[in-house]
């Protein structure tokens, strides 16, 4: 596999001399920005072999680099080694990002080629600014990837199917004039939606294209007096295709959305600069009056409604179950039998699939035992999976996709008796996740502002995590979902009543272990004073947190209480859920400390 890396980057340079290309750059997207892609939107994986979900490519003459976040530094470091291609760190101090190299390495009027079709608007005026003083030329170059990529997977069509409105709890006609009232408030007349989870919320329909995530290939139009669909002919059965016709909306070929936005000559059109390509932003440009702006179905989306928060609360039940019965198995069997990392992804799954309403995982589960666990999104498989033995602790973040919401939870377990540094490190841990879930703050607070509540106890002993601590969810839809984020970054989106966030603190010792304690939470309101609306958290995930690893000493008697109210929560929650002998195993899991 090496060696077809290191001939794929042969291949690729020559085609850039042939075309006079100083770099190229493969942005590891597809057309509509998506963190999850399906097999035909992997050039980046092609390119280097690295199989991580985030991930820049930078090929030259003379280096090839991939930029890499936190998350998968360790990863990256095996995946590209013997391949000539260098990582590069990002969200770290002094981390140089792809624009700022490109502008310190490239020829002054030098070129650089890019796929228009897969790099955001907003990153290609990145490129440009910084790359203006150099005068570089940006160059559309979507051939050279075609040319060295033979078998390239087509584009999936799988079918698309209807979220119920009493699941979605509003109508698509009143997203649609939700959606115009706000991009009127910014002078557009017209918007054109192209991520995917947007495009499947505004529409209440569900897919499959993509691995984890419910969504399909799709752009829409809509403006007050058209609404269209842009969608795989053969995907839309019959029954729902003459549904949205008697609705209005029109539905079109996929392929035709690019000749469609020549129809909007002289329109004021909203966009999205992070969601949408610069193929589909050269037309605007030339054609249109362009307003850019956060996606107005991005915003409206991330505020749940009461039926899609109770549709998570049902999904968090159903899940909690499946975790329980997971815990058990894994506690049974270490031990008495041999079993390995990619044995409890499997169970895991396996208990989820006899869940009501479960249509598949929400992302590749992360199983890390002992070392493993230091490797933040370990992506564990049958080959690379460690057996599991009745020592040391195991970390396992995993999720869930059922039809009344979406789940992704974290867990670490003692697999015997823990050391006093990782019980330690685990109750450090435990007391941010407690100070963030019982945070009471003004409206208007950022992520930004309350970030510092999850890392408290770590900082204060020297330790910290390289991951933010909360990223929105989606109801049946994306298990990260924007605009809002809890995080050490500087986000403008305030966090509002009715966004859903994980809350997942951790820490890590490489070569040694990881630890993270991961629930779903969601911003409630709790009370109007003279001196402004207050919001607090209500914890939504159902499963036992391991009081083997707690050291009850090093927790307050207000953190104690909330332990022992959330496991008494989760035992009343899940006890109907599960047979006689599981239910006397979550008694023993929730016991008071």
């Amino acid at each position: 596999m090496k060696n077809e890396i290191i001939g794929r980057i042969a291949q690729i340079r020559a085609l850039m001399r042939e075309e006079g290309l100083d770099a190229y750059y493969i942005s590891g997207a597809n057309s509509h920005m998506s963190e999850y892609i399906s097999e035909h939107w992997k050039p980046r994986r092609f390119a280097t072999g690295f199989t991580g979900s985030y991930g820049e490519v930078v090929i030259t003459q003379d280096e090839a680099g991939l930029w890499t976040d936190t998350r998968y530094f360790l990863q990256a470091e095996n995946e590209l080694s013997s391949t000539g291609i260098k990582m590069h760190k990002l969200r770290t101090l002094g981390a140089v990002p792809v624009p700022q190299w490109l502008a310190e390495n490239m020829p002054a009027g030098g070129r650089l080629g890019v796929d228009l079709f897969s790099l955001a608007v907003s990153s290609y005026h990145s490129f440009q600014q910084a790359l203006e003083s150099k005068q570089v030329e940006i160059v559309a170059a979507s051939h050279i990837l075609e040319n060295v990529w033979h078998n390239r997977p087509p584009l999936p069509g799988n079918s698309v199917f209807e979220l119920s409105e009493s699941a979605a709890g509003e109508t698509r006609t009143s997203k649609f004039n939700r959606i115009l009232e706000k991009i009127a408030a910014n002078g557009a007349e017209t918007v054109i939606l192209t991520a995917l989870d947007d495009i499947a919320w505004t529409f209440n329909l569900r897919g499959s294209d993509i691995n984890y995530n419910p969504v399909f290939y799709s752009f829409a139009i809509i403006s007050s007096h058209a609404k269209k669909l842009f969608v795989s002919p053969e995907a839309l059965p019959a029954v729902l295709l003459h549904k949205l016709e008697a609705e209005g909306i029109e539905t079109l070929n996929y392929n035709d959305f690019y000749m469609s936005l020549n129809q909007l000559s002289g329109q004021k059109v909203y966009f999205d600069p992070d969601t949408t390509n610069m193929a589909v932003g050269e037309i605007l440009q030339q054609k249109c009056a362009p307003v850019a702006g956060l996606s107005a179905a991005t915003q409206l989306k991330a505020i749940k409604n009461s039926a899609e928060l109770e549709g998570f609360r049902k999904a968090m039940r159903t899940d909690g179950a499946a975790m329980v019965c997971t815990i058990r198995w894994i506690t049974q069997q270490v031990g008495q039998q041999n079993i390995t990392e990619y044995d409890v992804s499997q169970k895991l799954s396996e208990y989820r699939k006899t869940g009501k309403g479960f249509r598949q995982d929400s992302f590749a589960p992360i199983i890390g035992y002992k070392e493993h666990g230091a490797i933040v999104h370990f992506g564990v498989t049958r080959e690379n999976a460690l057996p599991v033995h009745p020592c040391g602790i195991l970390l396992f973040d995993s999720g869930g996709q059922y039809e009344t919401g979406t789940t992704d939870i974290t867990r670490t377990i003692a697999m015997g008796t823990a050391t006093n540094q990782q019980k330690r490190d685990f109750t450090l841990v435990l007391k941010g996740m407690i100070a963030l879930s019982t945070a009471v703050f003004p409206e208007g607070t950022k992520g930004i502002h309350i970030d510092m509540l999850a890392r408290k106890f770590l900082w204060e002993n020297g330790l910290d995590y390289g991951h933010g601590t909360g990223h929105g969810i989606g109801h049946f839809l994306n298990v990260h979902e924007g605009p809002s984020a809890i995080r050490r970054e500087y986000n403008p989106c305030g966090i509002e009543p009715g966004m859903v966030f994980s809350n997942e603190p951790g820490v890590y010792r490489s070569g040694q272990y990881g630890i993270r304690i991961e629930n779903m939470m969601a911003c409630i309101e709790k009370e109007n004073t003279e001196f402004g609306r207050f919001l607090t958290f209500e914890t939504l995930t159902l499963c036992p947190i391991d009081t083997a690893l707690v050291v009850p000493e090093m927790l307050s008697e207000e953190e104690k209480e909330w332990l022992n109210r959330y496991h008494k929560n989760v035992r009343e929650q899940l006890s109907g859920l599960l047979d006689a002998e599981t239910r006397e195993f979550l008694e023993k899991l929730t016991e008071e400390i």
